[in-house]
């Protein structure tokens, strides 16, 4: 038993060093995501700063603070998240793109291994991107995080990381079975879930029906728990009703998807979809 599951951890790094050998690759275009996340995210800290004058009104200093870490916490957090989601929605496409799919989808590798094994490559891809844009963006803003509960913080973005592995796995279905649209749709899940889940304002402010929705996204969670942790330094015990609806999702996305995956693989192996470029 324990020399299978070190096969298949072996065989799931695998697939770690070919996301890693894949950033090498493609460093130039990883540097352009760099870029454009760091850019993003002062520009929405920088929104919160010009609050005031374009308000019109006088706030306190204190408070602009506050404001401009509730935006980067959303800013940073749903950035993580996307990419995990991204990584995994593409793995179809990336391996058309590669000209890999045949030799990926046909190896005698379990797919919950070779999935595995692509998550946690896109979880080294998002936390090297987080990091960088963190550490990019605290040398222009000020970021106060003397109230912080790094423990918190980082559970509640570990528990998102897997309801949005879930999320990942079974959109990746949508490129499997509709070559020319397939991953547009994909694109068009996550910006459904962007838009609910309160990531630059608070869910409260949506139409009702908007809400609804929301209430099944995991980011509504991890983000206000996030947020919780970093602005209050809420702790793990405080945080427990915003944990397990979001731990609920993940439980239940990643069998739901790895199931609807396979099932979708076996489809399109069967009516010849899955080498389709076009």
């Amino acid at each position: 038993m324990i020399g299978e599951v070190a096969t298949q951890a072996g065989l799931a790094y695998a697939f770690v060093e070919r996301e890693v050998a894949l950033m090498k690759r493609y460093w130039l275009w990883e540097l352009v995501w760099i870029i454009y996340g760091i850019v993003t995210s002062l520009s929405v800290a920088f929104i919160g700063i010009a609050a005031p004058v374009i308000s019109g009104n006088a706030v306190d200093p204190s408070t602009t603070s506050r404001f401009v870490l509730y935006l980067l916490v959303g800013t940073i957090a749903w950035r993580f998240m996307g990419l995990v989601f991204e990584n995994i929605a593409e793995i179809i496409a990336w391996e058309r793109w590669e000209g890999t799919i045949e030799y990926t989808f046909m190896a005698p590798v379990p797919r919950l291994t070779h999935l595995a094994g692509m998550a946690a490559g896109t979880i080294v891809r998002a936390v090297v991107f987080s990091v960088t844009t963190l550490f990019a963006v605290m040398l222009f803003i000020p970021v106060d995080l003397s109230h912080a509960n790094a423990l918190s913080a980082v559970t509640m973005l570990a528990v998102g990381t897997v309801a949005f592995m879930g999320l990942g796995i079974a959109s990746a279905v949508f490129p499997m079975l509709w070559t020319e649209k397939g991953l547009q749709m994909a694109y068009i899940v996550q910006a459904v879930v962007l838009l609910v889940s309160g990531v630059y304002y608070p869910t409260s402010v949506l139409p009702t029906w908007l809400q609804a929705l929301s209430v099944i996204s995991p980011a509504t969670y991890v983000i206000e728990g996030m947020r919780r942790a970093l602005l209050d330094g809420a702790d793990l015990s405080a945080l427990w009703p915003l944990v397990w609806p979001a731990l609920l999702v993940g439980v239940l996305s990643v069998p739901i998807g790895l199931r609807a995956f396979i099932a979708a693989e076996r489809y399109a192996k069967r009516t010849g979809r899955l080498k389709r470029s076009g």
